[in-house]
């Protein structure tokens, strides 16, 4: 089955991490360009960061820059988010996101709270 599986959110206190993961099955990432998304409860999605296949260029949204890192271990076909130094405007719905010019994948989303 093509799809990709999300783990990692939770709760954490302000100034805490997690580390989100996104494991692709039934398909390779290593082509793919990869993406996280972010949706605030109430609020649109939003872009938080994403890396290129083809140079590893990566970006990040102004409000993470800093704080959050992508990463990707083809080997184990998975791409990461470490979140560093948390804040309570972080708390939301995080989606990974796997496209190349012809197809496009969606994890099912993975609740981060941060509150004391």
């Amino acid at each position: 089955q093509v799809q990709l599986v999300q783990s990692g959110g939770g709760l954490v206190q302000p100034g805490g991490s997690l580390r989100l993961s996104c494991a692709a099955s039934g398909f390779t990432l290593d082509r793919y360009d990869i993406g996280w998304f972010r949706q605030p409860p109430g609020k649109e999605r939003e872009g938080v960061s994403c890396t290129s296949h083809s140079d590893s260029t990566t970006t990040y949204a102004n409000s993470v820059k800093g704080r959050f890192t992508i990463s990707r271990d083809n080997a184990k076909n998975t791409v990461y988010l470490q979140m560093n130094n948390l804040k309570p405007e972080d708390t939301a719905v995080y989606y990974c996101n796997a496209e190349t010019s012809t197809k496009y994948y969606w994890g099912k989303g993975t609740l981060v709270t941060v509150s004391s």
